[in-house]
């Protein structure tokens, strides 16, 4: 079975939603293998409030602009059949969860919590786990993990969905998709050659650093904390 996942954030009126804070923005990006499917899930929310000036702040979206926007009850059976089945990735996901539960319990015919439909990996705890005593804030493993977030001037949930996937497949196993794609010629003979290995120089051997195999160990122990399970580790202990 495909290992689905769904990327998520959202935007509010305020930080505390015990405070009757609402849910102004989702957004979310479905991957599939690790890899990006286009298929995404994205509604501005009328809060029916308010929103502090301190959000107002962080993301820059009005309550004019929200005044036309759908409620979430007119949206939620949509966003539960997106995320039903996947797992979750968010950045501090007690947070989304939160308003996203909240906004669920509000609900006339209450179908459940998040969790009910879906598992949740917290990217902040992971980032903790990995960079102990580090920023880790969305930003901070951008910048770490080299990922462009040039046009991050405010915070929008689909737009930090985005890059938080970047982010996640960054911290969770590096590149995923190693180039080796090329158009198959029509005529398969074209695929295949003759070499006269005597024709061939000698194999230069470059041998790693002392400096590079330290890199390459602290790679794998990466790995192996966020997977579980690291083969190179593995049959290196086997050796």
């Amino acid at each position: 079975m495909e290992a689905r996942q769904v990327v998520l954030d959202t935007e509010t009126t305020g930080l505390e939603v015990s405070e009757g804070n609402r849910l102004i923005e989702i957004g979310a990006v479905e991957m599939i293998e690790r890899r990006l499917t286009g298929k995404q899930f994205h509604y501005y929310l009328n809060p029916q409030r308010t929103i502090e000036d301190g959000a107002l702040e962080v993301h820059g979206i009005s309550e004019d602009f929200l005044q036309d926007k759908p409620l979430f009850g007119d949206i939620a059976a949509e966003f539960l059949d997106f995320i039903r089945g996947a797992e979750l990735v968010i950045h501090n996901a007690a947070f989304d969860l939160g308003f996203l539960d909240a906004e669920l319990a509000v609900l006339a015919d209450f179908p459940g919590q998040v969790t009910d439909f879906a598992t949740v990996l917290d990217t902040l705890a992971l980032a903790r786990d990995m960079h102990p005593g580090q920023r880790n804030s969305l930003d901070a493993l951008c910048k770490r993990y080299d990922i462009d977030n040039s046009n991050r001037s405010l915070h929008g949930a689909l737009l930090d969905a985005q890059i938080l996937a970047e982010v996640y497949l960054a911290m969770t196993g590096g590149q995923t998709d190693l180039g080796l794609s090329f158009a198959v010629s029509q005529n398969r003979s074209e695929l295949h050659a003759t070499v006269d290995a005597s024709e061939r120089p000698p194999l230069r051997v470059i041998r790693p650093s002392a400096e590079e195999l330290q890199q390459h160990q602290s790679r794998l122990q990466v790995i192996q904390q966020a997977s579980g399970s690291c083969l190179w580790l593995e049959l290196e202990e086997m050796a």
